[in-house]
């Protein structure tokens, strides 16, 4: 466990003429810290990142946690108790998913990168990782595509939308990938197997030990959320701690 004090503000800013709001979690003192995006899953900005993004704070990061959903409303975010107690929200966070678009996502990060480089000593091209969740894993392997000088590590955890049918699929141009990556798969995961993504597997298997795709036994979609009903202990720790040692690894041993 680290023992650094964080503190948390939300950077404003605008992206694709919409106020953008962007939580900011990081070590209370010293620095500079290695900077990591983080980009949600398809229930938003809820409590439950902000824990995520307080315990990878604690452990000597900057994290800002872009909101993607801004073009709709303010930090729209359920937990699960929330989801239950309003019979819609399924409906309406499925339609904020469907009206994502990697150019989008990719506008709010630069957005995002600006409003922070304010404040930090080498503004905002230095090395940085970032790390995603279901269609934040997406996320995090097109800004690394994008943005390979600046993005050099990257965590994909029960990703989703890495095979689909465009000429610039993930599965199909992840050979040019030039960073490194941790992807965890749940094996149990019932909402994008691991049969599915396997194209994605495979492409990113060639590229030697930059990357570490990690199958989590038993691990259903959404494992790493302690109050989702598939939660599975033994695989967000696993997932954890590969990915702290990536970042570790890279970030720490990049030149700022």
């Amino acid at each position: 466990m680290s023992s650094l004090a964080v503190q948390e503000s939300i950077l404003e800013t605008v992206s694709d003429g919409e106020p953008l709001a962007v939580p900011r979690m990081r070590p209370a003192s010293g620095g500079p810290h290695p900077l990591i995006v983080m980009f949600m899953d398809k229930p938003g900005i809820r409590e439950a990142l902000h824990v995520f993004g307080r315990r990878l704070a604690g452990h000597g990061y900057d994290v800002i946690l872009p909101d993607l959903y801004h073009r709709h409303g303010r930090m729209i975010g359920y937990g699960p108790a929330e989801l239950t107690a309003n019979p819609g929200a399924g409906d309406q966070l499925m339609s904020l998913l469907m009206s994502l678009t990697d150019e989008g996502i990719q506008h709010d990060l630069d957005a995002a990168l600006d409003a922070v480089a304010a404040d930090r000593p080498a503004g905002s091209g230095e090395p940085a990782g970032c790390i995603g969740f279901c269609l934040g894993a997406r996320a995090v392997f097109r800004t690394m595509m994008r943005l390979p000088d600046q993005f050099k590590a990257g965590a994909m955890w029960h990703p989703s939308f890495l095979v689909d049918g465009e000429p610039d699929s993930p599965h199909l141009t992840a050979g040019s990938l030039a960073g490194s990556l941790y992807a965890g798969f749940g094996e149990a995961d019932k909402m994008m197997s691991v049969a599915s993504m396997t194209p994605f597997i495979e492409a990113v298997s060639t590229l030697g030990d930059r990357v570490t795709v990690d199958i989590l036994p038993g691990a259903d979609h959404a494992y790493t959320w302690p109050d989702a009903h598939s939660y599975n202990e033994a695989a967000a720790e696993r997932a954890w701690s590969q990915s702290l040692a990536l970042f570790g690894d890279v970030l720490a041993s990049s030149p700022a």
